[in-house]
């Protein structure tokens, strides 16, 4: 599994735009960024982390979960295409990526926050169910 990992996670061409999307995160980009880091919700968060020639927001490598805070082109009939298509690459991998509107995080954290929370007990559980 180490081998795939290194192939797949955090390619070496992609290391340039993932740090700059860092520095140019959105405004509920970094909102969301404040409740995830120093690993608040009980487990690591990456943010700008490369799976594949994606670079997704938010990744959790120990519950293999996304989360994606999705601006207003992700609302276009293109838009929602090209995300059921990396969502779907995600899935083959056996990451479960969770979508939140730009709005949505800066109007309610706290419900955003508990969306998330449910979603790592879920997880929690089946890994040891495992």
């Amino acid at each position: 599994m180490e081998e795939f990992s290194n192939k797949i996670f955090n390619q070496s061409q992609y290391k340039i735009r993932r740090q700059a999307l860092r520095h140019q995160m959105s405004e509920p980009e970094k909102y969301l960024w404040q409740v995830l880091r120093n690993q608040q919700m009980g487990v690591k968060f990456r943010r700008q982390h490369g799976i594949g020639h994606y670079i997704v927001d938010f990744y959790c490598p120990e519950l293999k979960l996304v989360i994606e805070v999705d601006g207003e082109s992700h609302f276009s009939k293109e838009g929602r295409a090209n995300d059921n298509i990396r969502d779907q690459f995600m899935l083959a991998l056996g990451i479960i990526t969770l979508r939140f509107k730009n709005k949505d995080v800066i109007q309610d954290i706290d419900a955003i926050q508990r969306e998330i929370k449910h979603k790592i007990g879920l997880i929690t559980n089946n890994l040891d169910t495992e």
